[in-house]
């Protein structure tokens, strides 16, 4: 079974910019490094358009050394959680796009219940439904 993975960019809109899917079995934290490479440059309200995001935000499941590191080597400033120092409570207002993205993943049929035997099929359709997400929120 392959479960959506969702990398949302926060500003101002919180829109789905990166999806994929990996196995019910793979750690999430595997899954962080391809999202991040797979973002398209970000237009810029100035200037050129970024070729990465500023920060990002994680929860538990990301907390590991060489993610943390990646992530500086790149010039990506994070907000990762702590395992055993933090509660996850404080980075509920910026994780909640996340959550509300997968929730409205969730509502789309085919997305519910796999119907695919291909992997390359379902996200195809993961990515038609991030696409549909995107164009309702900026025609609002």
């Amino acid at each position: 079974m392959h479960t959506p993975c969702v990398v949302n960019v926060t500003v101002p809109t919180g829109l789905p910019l990166s999806v994929g899917i990996s196995g019910a079995n793979l750690h999430d934290s595997q899954a962080l490094e391809p999202l991040v490479r797979g973002l398209p440059p970000i237009r810029s309200r100035r200037g050129r358009r970024r070729r990465r995001p500023g920060k990002l935000h994680a929860d538990k499941a990301y907390d590991y050394a060489h993610l943390r590191r990646w992530l500086r080597e790149r010039g990506i400033r994070h907000r990762i959680a702590r395992r055993g120092v933090e509660s996850s409570q404080r980075l509920g207002r910026h994780r909640w796009t996340v959550e509300r993205t997968m929730a409205w993943l969730s509502g789309c049929r085919r997305l519910h219940r796999r119907y695919e035997r291909k992997a390359e099929h379902f996200l195809a359709f993961a990515s038609i439904a991030c696409t549909l997400i995107c164009y309702r929120r900026l025609t609002k």
